[in-house]
């Protein structure tokens, strides 16, 4: 069964009573909660998601709840909980839903470490995945959420996760989280998209996260091969620019923004530079997402 097969006051009464059981790309969780924000976001985002086993594994238990009985009423804010470990300060409680994604985030980079996980954007065609590492105002999200409007298959807006072992990329498709004026711009180019709530006043700014495409989310389990390292920067005017990098300077870009790079030692050494040695490093400057996406469309067609 899919959550979408769940009406959003079943969801609520799982997420208050038990927990809700959700399969992510092969994480098993249960969320509690008894916010409403969280039942009608996982509702409207996460439909196409399975539902776990109500007698199978749990990999993480996570619980999205007031701090206080107080806090519900003056001031209300809202903790994210790991296995009653509380890693984050509360937020205020309209963000609630966007702490549940960051929150989930930091659990997979904070405990997965069957993977080296690269702060990025993922994205496959023709078999072939780009990753998109990038420091925040790079606009990896923005480009990532315009590539799967024209057809491109979502492994994730976030991290990518490379196998220790096989050096395929684990898919993890969510919610692309969209800040600011990349949201009225991913709203007008592309069609019968869907979205949650505006969030506004977060450190980030304002926060709408884009649900990911039905198919991306049934191939959740469908690894795929690296195929390029692309690092993108918006620049307002700029004209268009995929240019080579080199290896070294590739590897190097990819260990930076490895969030457990530390932790796997010469694991994580050998699985980043196996990487950089069997991909295409690009830079990519553009300021026109039309131009971005050709250029992109043809590395992985061979024409450039």
């Amino acid at each position: 069964m899919k959550v979408g097969s769940l009406k959003t006051e079943e969801i609520r009464h799982r997420l208050k009573n038990g927990g809700l059981r959700l399969s992510l790309a092969g994480f098993e969780l249960v969320v509690h909660s008894s916010l409403p924000d969280i039942a009608d976001g996982i509702s409207r985002l996460y439909s196409e998601y399975p539902l776990g086993k109500e007698d199978g594994f749990t990999d993480f238990h996570i619980k999205l709840n007031s701090p206080s009985p107080l806090r519900r009423w003056f001031r209300p804010q809202v903790n994210f909980t790991l296995d009653d470990y509380t890693p984050f300060k509360p937020l205020p409680l309209g963000q609630a839903f966007a702490m549940f994604e960051w929150g989930l985030n930091w659990v997979i980079a904070n405990h997965c470490h069957q993977f080296a996980i690269v702060h990025s954007a993922v994205v496959e065609k023709n078999g072939k995945g780009i990753i998109f590492p990038g420091t925040p105002g790079s606009g990896k999200s923005t480009l990532c959420a315009a590539l799967i409007c024209r057809g491109w298959r979502l492994l994730s807006d976030e991290m990518a996760l490379i196998s220790l072992n096989t050096k395929q990329i684990h898919p993890f498709p969510r919610p692309i989280g969209l800040k600011n004026v990349s949201i009225d711009i991913i709203r007008e180019f592309g069609n019968n998209l869907l979205f949650g709530k505006t969030i506004h006043d977060t450190a980030k700014g304002d926060v709408a996260h884009l649900c990911p495409p039905a198919p991306s989310v049934a191939a959740a389990r469908v690894s795929a091969t690296p195929f390029a390292v692309v690092f993108p920067r918006f620049q307002q005017g700029a004209t268009l620019e995929l240019l080579p990098v080199t290896k070294g300077k590739t590897m190097l870009q990819l260990a930076e923004n490895c969030f457990n790079y530390p932790v796997l030692g010469i694991d994580g050494f050998n699985c980043l530079a196996d990487i950089a040695d069997h991909t295409l490093g690009r830079s990519l400057s553009y300021s026109r997402l039309p131009e971005a996406i050709a250029a992109l469309d043809g590395l992985v067609e061979d024409k450039l």
